[in-house]
Formats: structure tokens, sequence, C-alpha cells
């Protein structure tokens, strides 16, 4: 026991790393605590930056490509990427301020509306869900990386396999997978404040090099011949529930970020700095869902065949040259997306969790190995389509998230929330045991109805009859109808600790602590913040 209590304390965050605003450091360290004005660097073109980076990866370009499938023309998909993005940018742009306006992140401001061990309900399932989908990418980037690399030597695709089928990979796959990873492994290390800076030259190399590909299937096959015989081949009803289904895939691709924004936006110079995600977000996953209907269309002229997987087209290819620099742009695609939308938030929710043991480094590097290698994605891919059904389907919860975190902060509390309340599991948003009773109700009433869909959608066997077409709507059913019945019970069983006359911010308790390290100082100012935050329960 006494070598074990040694072997955490050794492990344990020093008290440099050590939260200002938390009593204990059970809840928070200082990575958590509410971001110091010197550290806020975001800017306006920060997050322009940010999602031009984002929209340029695989998944938005095969998105558009995939709603053809189910017999939508490009004309229906577009618009439905579009609806579905401005829709998600709002949701972005409200629940972004509050981290633009607080400083706060994701996992703490989520106590405010849960309660602090409610919140560890989404706070778990974002780290599951993260390091999953980080392996997953990284696999995809590792894709790239073959075929960059058969694009300098196309002895690669030679290269002998040793390794048995029941292994779902190939060595050359394994090599690629390894390369791909430690060159990701480095940027684990950078902090949120400076990788927005990695953001920035994506956001000009990448959307340069596909606009290349567009200008490409343009030269090789006039739109004229690749888009007109897109044609819708359904209609009815049968073509306005594919019309929402394709809109809930919109709305889904990014609704992970529409409930964690706030670990990104916590950076911003001000308020205003982020309002740009607005405009930037639909006009960015637009522009590269068009890009992949474009080019898959001109694709299917040339090769006769649908090439859905942009790394199939490259693979057609025989200008070596221009296979290389669109691999590497994928690469570099990739590896942004990965970051930004999974180890970064991973982290940010393992540091929540842990708080005296796991900082964001820590947290980054936890998830590069868990995700990357315990799971072994290469499996996940080969072997269990059901699960990847469930991790798509995963908007069933994520609508009810961000619906009760913008009622909440917007509509009850209309802004006036106390930050250092957040870091205090004893303060004014203990609610009954940790537990805010509304958002539970919220929740099940929102979730409970969509579950069969998500059954069904696992194993198709199962059928739920008509019970199936709410998970269509997912999304947009969990955040409005969870932000109905959280609004309703909070107004009519209202929180009353829980109402200010103005907000409290966290700025004065973060600036007027004392830097010096010393184990007096520090208890001192523990206590300072103690009895700050006991002024603050009412």
């Amino acid at each position: 026991m006494k070598l074990t209590t040694s072997w955490l304390a050794d492990w344990s965050l020093s008290h440099r790393d050590a939260s200002k605003f938390g009593p204990s450091s059970r809840w928070s360290n200082k990575d958590m605590d509410p971001v110091l004005p010197q550290d806020r660097t975001w800017t306006t073109w920060d997050y322009i930056a940010y999602w031009v980076s984002d929209a340029t990866n695989a998944a938005v370009w095969q998105l558009a490509s995939s709603m053809l499938a189910v017999g939508l023309s490009w004309r229906q998909a577009l618009p439905a990427i579009a609806v579905g993005n401005i829709i998600i940018a709002s949701v972005m742009v409200l629940n972004g301020t509050i981290g633009a306006r607080l400083h706060i992140a994701f996992p703490v401001l989520n106590r405010s509306s849960f309660g602090f061990w409610l919140s560890y309900f989404s706070v778990i399932s974002r780290v599951v869900l993260a390091m999953f989908w980080f392996g997953i990418q990284t696999f995809t980037g590792s894709e790239c990386v073959y075929q960059m690399l058969k694009a300098i030597w196309p002895s690669t695709a030679n290269i002998p396999n040793h390794l048995p089928e029941s292994s779902h990979i190939t060595t050359v796959g394994m090599m690629c997978y390894f390369l791909y990873w430690a060159i990701q492994f480095p940027l684990m290390f950078v902090s949120p404040q400076n990788i927005r800076y990695l953001f920035t030259v994506k956001g000009i190399i990448v959307p340069f090099a596909w606009l290349s590909i567009l200008i490409w299937s343009f030269v090789k096959i006039p739109a004229k011949i690749s888009l007109e015989p897109l044609h819708a081949n359904l209609s009815g009803s049968a073509l306005s529930w594919a019309w929402l289904s394709a809109l809930n895939s919109a709305l889904g691709i990014y609704a992970t970020l529409s409930v964690n924004i706030p670990d990104f936006t916590r950076y911003a110079k001000d308020e205003k700095a982020q309002f740009v995600q607005l405009f930037i977000i639909p006009v960015a996953f637009t522009f590269i869902g068009f890009c992949g209907i474009a080019v898959t269309s001109a694709g299917e002229v040339l090769y006769g065949e649908i090439l859905w997987d942009p790394l199939r087209l490259i693979d057609k290819w025989d200008n070596r040259a221009a296979a290389f620099f669109a691999s590497f742009s994928f690469i570099l695609a990739t590896l942004g997306t990965n970051i930004s939308a999974n180890s970064l938030s991973a982290a940010n929710d393992m540091t929540a969790l842990f708080p005296n043991f796991i900082d964001i480094k820590r947290g980054q590097v936890i998830c590069a190995i868990i995700g990357g290698w315990v799971l072994c994605p290469w499996e996940i891919l080969a072997s269990a389509p059901g699960f990847l059904s469930f991790m798509s389907g995963y908007t069933v919860f994520l609508g009810p998230f961000a619906g009760i975190m913008v009622v909440d902060f917007w509509l009850v509390h209309k802004g006036k929330v106390d930050v250092p309340a957040m870091y205090d599991p004893r303060g004014r948003y203990r609610y009954w045991n940790g537990v805010n009773w509304r958002a539970a109700v919220a929740l099940l009433s929102s979730i409970t109805p969509t579950l069969p869909g998500l059954i069904n959608d696992i194993n198709p066997k199962i059928f739920v009859g008509k019970a199936s077409l709410l998970f269509n709507i997912a999304w947009l059913y969990g955040f409005f109808s969870a932000s109905a019945v959280y609004l309703f019970f909070s107004k009519a069983f209202p929180a009353q600790e829980t109402f200010l006359a103005d907000v409290i911010l966290g700025d004065d308790v973060a600036l007027n602590t004392p830097t010096e390290s010393s184990t007096q100082n520090a208890g001192d100012e523990k206590e300072k913040v103690n009895v700050l935050f006991a002024s603050h329960v009412d």
C-alpha cells in the first residue's frame, strides 16, 4: 500500500500545476482554470483558419457524395449540407460565446447545467468517443501515407506481407500506420494556445490543393457532363425522409464540437473573435461538400466506378507528382482534424476526470497511446460495423447535451452564472447530490424515443417499424425536445440557489492569486478561495 501511494505521488502534478480555483485537486488543475488574459490569443483569423482547416478532411469530402448514394441529386444534397451547417454554426456560436465570455472549458461549464456528478456522463462519453475516433482517423491518415509513399516509390505496393490475415492489417499497412502516428505524436505536446499555427498552415495548403483537384475534375470532365446526370431517383415522403436524414448527417459530423466548442473559444481574445464561425462554417463545409460531389462524379465518368473515397481516386492517377501532393494534403487535413476534434477534446475531458494526475499534455499522450494502439483501429474497421454504426449514431446524445447547455445559460440564467462556484462541489451548482434532475429528465425524455432507431441502425435485423424514422432526425429532435423539457422544468421548479443578480467571473480570483510557490502561501491562497466560494453560496 505504501509503495502504491508513493508511486501515485510520483505521478501527481506539482503544486505549480495546482488549481487556483478548486478547493481541492479533485476538481481542477491549472489547465482547467479560467484562461488568464495573457493566454487569450485566438483572433478572428485563427477561428477562420481553424474551421477552414477542419472542413478540409476526408469525412466532409465523402459526406455529400454518400448522400447521392441514397437517391438525392447534388442540388438536393448541397442545401442539406448548407442548412445543417447553418444550424450547427448557430449552436457553435451560442455555446462558443459562453467559453469566450467565461474562459472556461466544456467539462467545467457542464457542471453549472448538469451538476457536478451528472456532468461526468457527458465527459466520460466524450473521452471514449474521442479515443475511438482518434484511432480511426489515425488509420485514415496511414492510408494517406501509403499513397504518398507509393507516389515516390511505386514498389511500395509490392512489399510482401508477413502478418496473418486475421490481423486485418498488412506489413506495409502497419509500417504506414506507425509512420503517421509518429508524425502526429510530437504535436501532442503543443499547447492549445499555439496549436492554432498548425490550423493556419493547414488552412492555407489544403484548400489550395483541393481546389486544384476540383479544377482537374472540371478540366477532365466538364461539369455539364459529370453533374447533369445526377438526378434524384426518389419522390414523395421517401425523398423528404432521405433529405432529413442527409440534414441529420450534416449536423452530426461536427455535433461533438457544438458541445465542447468552449474548449477552444475560451482562448479567444474577446467574444467577437469567434462570431465568424456563423459565416465560415456553412461556407467552408458546403464548398468542400461540392468538391466531393464534383470530383467523385468526374471519377465515375473517367474510371467507370463510384470512388467515394478520395484516396481510391488518387490511387488511379498516373501522375506521381500530383498523387504525392494530393496525398500530402490529405495527411495534413487528417492531422489537423484529429488533433482539434479528438486528442485535444479527450485531453480536456480526462483533465476534468483526473485533475490531480492529468493535464492537457498528458491527456493527449494517453489518447495517442490508447486510441492509437490499445484499441487497434484496424480491427474495429474490419470487424465491428455495428459498433461503428453506434459511434456514428451518437448524435442521439449530442443534440440533447447541446440543447441543455444553450437553454441553461441563455434562457434560464440569462448569462448570470458563478464561475468560481463551478469549481466547488459544495457550492450553488451542487443541486441534488451533484445531479441536476431537470437535466436528467430532459436527457431521458429526448434520448429514449430515438433509441429504437439507433438499435436498428446497429443491427438492421431488429425491426422497429416507423420508430426508425425518428432516428433520421435524431440531432434536431434531441436538441429541441431536450431544450423544451429542460426549460419547462427549470421554470416550473427553479433551482433558486443558482440565480444571481449578475455574472461572477473568475478573473478577479485568478489575477489576485500570488505566484509564490511556498506551501504556506499556497495554503493561504486556498483558504482565500474557499472564503470566496462560501460568500457566493446563497
